[in-house]
């Protein structure tokens, strides 16, 4: 039985962004019922959203979202990976600030059954939230790539990109009542990295063909990508991937130089949150490329 899934992603920045779009394309169990853009040029992020639809040749409605986090500056001003639009038929015309509206509307249609999936900065979600309070009762389920929650990997840095983007804007998703609440940090998912070279022997052909023009723009600055956004995909369609654990997150914003940082405390009675700590790698990238098999 498929999953009905939203999207909200920064596609365009990270090139993990679009390996995981891709992924819920071809994903034979995933009904995505739209996307919603966050963060810098939101309108063009939108636009790398529809080439990998077009791709798939699938109609999925996108919605431009917000751009500027809720109180702190601006760390993600330009979606730089547009600059391969000129190469691939996108769609150029979105709806005008729609995008909460859309997501509000789409789970009351379908209560209970929608996993919302963010893999940007969670300022989309937390205005949802805000505008809505009934609507974190309202999800199946919400999974979340951001945080660092333990310190079994010393090369993770204490603050991940998503919360530091818009710390208060975590906070605000963190103390949301959801049924499953889940996080993928960055403290798991820098186990599942990929070499440029093999990369590009992977991401060759078919709907993975735009997914290699993004990751061009990606690799001037680093011979390596990590699947970040997929993995935490993957884990709503496949729960061995990660081990999880539950406990409780609270979002440091209190101290400037601490702020995003995310406080994981297992084992208390408030539960409300999953924690992934530990992730078989070579069961999601088998995962994770099958679907794409399916495809031939």
């Amino acid at each position: 039985m498929s999953i009905k899934v939203i999207l909200d992603t920064d596609i365009g920045s990270d090139v993990d962004d679009a390996v995981c779009l891709a992924y819920l394309l071809a994903q034979p169990d995933c009904e995505l019922l739209g996307i919603t853009t966050v963060s810098g040029e939101v309108y063009k992020r939108a636009m790398l959203a529809s080439v990998l639809c077009k791709a798939a040749d699938k109609k999925i409605p996108i919605f431009p979202g917000c751009e500027e986090p809720l109180f702190v500056a601006q760390k993600q001003k330009y979606a730089p990976q547009a600059e391969v639009l000129q190469k691939w038929e996108h769609d150029k015309d979105f709806p005008k600030e729609e995008a909460i509206e859309f997501m509000r509307q789409t789970i009351y249609k379908h209560p209970g059954e929608i996993v919302l999936l963010t893999i940007g900065p969670l300022t989309n979600i937390a205005m949802l939230f805000k505008k809505d309070s009934k609507i974190p009762s309202l999800l199946k389920g919400l999974v979340m790539m951001c945080g660092v929650f333990t310190t079994h990997q010393p090369s993770a840095p204490a603050i991940e990109w998503n919360i530091t983007c818009d710390p208060h804007a975590a906070d605000i998703v963190y103390n949301s009542d959801v049924s499953v609440h889940r996080s993928i940090g960055l403290d798991v998912t820098i186990e599942v990295v990929m070499g440029i070279k093999q990369f590009k022997e992977r991401f060759h052909s078919g709907l993975l063909k735009p997914v290699s023009d993004f990751a061009e723009v990606w690799f001037r600055q680093t011979d390596k990508t990590t699947f970040h956004d997929p993995l935490a995909a993957a884990t709503i369609f496949d729960e061995k991937i990660c081990v999880f654990k539950k406990g409780i997150v609270e979002v440091e914003l209190s101290d400037e130089k601490l702020r995003g940082t995310t406080r994981w405390t297992p084992d208390v009675p408030d539960k409300r949150h999953e924690v992934a700590l530990e992730v078989d790698s070579s069961r999601f990238f088998e995962h994770y490329f099958s679907v794409f098999s399916k495809l031939t």
